[in-house]
């Protein structure tokens, strides 16, 4: 049996969950599963009107919120692509992600439609009501959409990648992998309807995690609640009133919430699990997270072009794997590290991570060349670097353009952060390299700390890090921040650290 598309199980929800919220807004309105079933058709209707069909893009400039489900859903519909371009990119980076999409239609709001093509936007305003969602958009005296055919190659939805310099690429998802998405994340559960409670946006719409995971939050009957802007106390007040089991994110949200003034005043008693990914979780920050939530912490590894699933640390595991690594790869999935003639590495050997997942990007939108160096005899390079444990679990290094000489050596900026994060003045830190006549590259940790007025030292840092670091690891120089730049991904941002430490 064929797996159900977007549109179709939008509509089974609708059946089931009715009047249930499915999306709830920072103002306290909410969007039924009914309504968004209903709004899709009626938006449908309307984008068939101004040319939209099968195969058309359609990018979504706008932010998190009941606009854009719906719209997305429409287009599922009408066997149409969404793009999703991040509204906290700058005007010049979301023409420039809707320049590689190459879209027929652009869907925004007025205040993000600076350096957008005019002859393609369609400003579909900001609802202060559930009737008012794509108001304008909508014909709701017409016939819908009649269903469309099952086909799991039908493209649904492209990603852009959130890199922090270049030109982005559209990771391609069909039917195919959406379905994949569910099954894996899912994974007992994948074919119940149901289950579902209280469920935080906690990054754009735009991103991975919503784009290929919409899917499953609706056959849960999931209440989405959407977020104006990430700020660690609405976070906390949300997850305390509502009593939520499951906080999901990336790692630097933890931290910002571990930093909140009223945190050991709240009742976090119904909090079960926290799930992280995006950024590493250095083993500081997961040890304290689990003491302060009283809950599990899984670490996920994934990527855009993965589908954003990969691999995760167990619940229970111990802290070998918990705290120092990134897990094993789902199942049903495969995992190796590959060297660069493209065989298998033994165990403890550093190569690139390679996964064989039915979930990965079909491939790269316009990009056939950047599709053959990922995509490869079913497996999905991904770029990053890692080695493997004798227990399976994966330890990662960064990204090979991340590596710097230092005196022909290698140096992998990842591992040397997992060290200096449990030095105990460093709240967060990032090590980036610095241009050096002798050396070729010095190494720079970037410095959070824990006490602004006690900031730990350079002598401090390499006399902690020197019995697990080899000499010409440990940094040469620190540079203390308020905080470390992150993309609009949520991810370290490091070509703004080097420029940082450029102009230091």
């Amino acid at each position: 049996m064929t797996d159900p598309d977007l549109g179709t199980i939008v509509a089974e929800a609708a059946r089931r969950f009715g009047e249930r919220p499915a999306l709830t807004t920072p103002q306290g309105w909410s969007l039924s599963y009914a309504q968004l079933d209903r709004f899709a058709d009626e938006t449908a209707a309307g984008l068939a009107h101004r040319g939209i069909g099968a195969g058309g893009v359609v990018a979504l400039v706008l932010p998190s919120g009941c606009e854009y489900a719906v719209a997305y859903v429409a287009l599922a519909r009408l066997g149409a692509i969404a793009v999703g371009v991040n509204p906290v990119l700058a005007p010049a980076e979301r023409r420039i992600g809707c320049d590689v999409a190459e879209p027929r239609l652009v869907l925004t709001q007025a205040d993000l439609a600076d350096r957008l093509d005019g002859d393609l936007v369609v400003n579909v305003g900001r609802a202060d009501q559930p009737d008012a969602v794509l108001a304008g958009l909508r014909i709701t005296d017409g016939t819908p959409p009649v269903p469309l055919a099952v086909d799991p190659d039908r493209d649904v939805a492209i990603v852009l990648t959130s890199g922090t310099t270049g030109r982005p690429k559209g990771a391609v998802f069909t039917n195919r992998q959406l379905a994949a998405v569910t099954r894996y994340d899912l994974g007992d559960r994948a074919d119940d309807w149901g289950g579902g409670g209280p469920m935080l946006a906690g990054t754009q719409f735009a991103h991975v995690g919503f784009m290929t995971k919409f899917c499953w939050y609706v056959r849960t009957g999931a209440e989405l609640l959407i977020l104006d802007r990430w700020r660690a106390a609405d976070v906390l007040d949300i997850v305390e009133a509502t009593r939520m089991p499951v906080i999901g994110g990336v790692a630097p949200q933890v931290a910002l919430m571990l930093r909140d003034p009223r945190f050991d005043e709240r009742d976090f008693s119904a909090v079960q699990a926290l799930i992280m990914g995006g950024a590493p979780s250095p083993a500081a920050l997961v040890t304290e997270a689990r003491a302060r939530f009283g809950a599990a912490y899984s670490i996920r590894y994934s990527s855009t072009e993965s589908g954003g699933v990969g691999t995760g640390t167990a619940f229970d595991a111990p802290d070998a794997e918990a705290l120092h690594t990134v897990g094993r790869p789902r199942a049903g999935m495969g995992l190796a590290i590959r060297g660069d003639d493209g065989r298998d590495l033994p165990t403890g050997e550093v190569g690139e991570v390679c996964l064989r997942s039915d979930a990965a990007m079909d491939r790269w939108w316009h990009d056939p060349e950047a599709t053959a160096r990922s995509l490869r005899d079913g497996w999905l390079h991904t770029g990053d670097l890692g080695w493997l444990d004798d227990n399976g679990c994966l330890h990662l290094v960064g990204r090979d353009s991340e590596m710097y000489l230092r005196g022909g050596e290698n140096v992998y900026p990842v591992e040397v952060e997992a060290v200096l994060a449990t030095h105990p003045a460093v709240r967060d830190v990032a090590v980036v390299p610095r241009p050096d006549d002798v050396m070729g590259n010095k190494g720079v940790a970037v410095v959070v700390p824990v006490d602004a007025g006690h900031p730990p030292t350079l002598a401090d840092l390499r006399s902690f890090a020197a019995d697990e670091l080899a000499r010409f690891k440990l940094p040469e120089d620190v540079v203390v921040v308020e905080t470390l730049p992150l993309t609009a991904g949520h991810k370290l941002d490091r070509h703004a650290l080097r420029d940082h430490i450029a102009d230091d």
